[in-house]
């Protein structure tokens, strides 16, 4: 089972102290990842490339709805934790429910912060922090044409 990648901060952040000190660099991204699609998988796998181990910071129900509405998530958190997690790309799934991944992202204290091009460095929460403990921060390129609220209006339209 793949569970085990769940985490609560403070294991996500033993986990991640015990990865450092084996020498291994750390890559953090977050999302809602609601209904997952290629734009997703594309996004995570470049991700994990950058690094040796992948953490993943995943809006929590209450989080997704401040964010897209009432209609959403259409998939609930426990459900998008497990699928999230089934990912060999994916080493640690932890849930937040702060308006942003600010704090998450100072409890795990990650190497390398990712975020899609959509953003510029200058916008991704938590890159300062990142970047004054010495790491890194990057954008990936994002697939065209995929996104979850594009996917809810084509279901919509049938």
């Amino acid at each position: 089972m793949t569970e085990h990648k769940i985490h609560t901060r403070e294991s996500v952040a033993e986990q991640v102290a015990k990865w450092q000190l084996e020498g291994q660099k750390i890559v953090f991204t977050n999302g809602c990842f609601d209904i997952v699609h290629l734009g997703h998988i594309d996004y995570l796998e470049k991700a994990r490339n950058l690094g040796q181990k992948l953490v993943l910071g995943l809006n929590t129900d209450a989080s997704v709805r401040r964010l897209k509405g009432e209609t959403r998530p259409v998939v609930n958190e426990y459900a998008r934790s497990r699928m999230m997690a089934a990912f060999e790309f994916v080493d640690a799934v932890v849930l937040f429910d702060e308006p942003t991944p600010l704090e998450l992202i100072e409890t795990v204290k990650p190497n390398i912060l990712v975020k899609g091009d959509d953003y510029s460095i200058e916008t991704i929460v938590g890159a300062d922090f990142v970047i004054a403990k010495g790491g890194e921060v990057k954008t990936i390129p994002l697939v065209k044409g995929y996104s979850t609220t594009s996917l809810i209006e084509k279901i919509k339209a049938i």
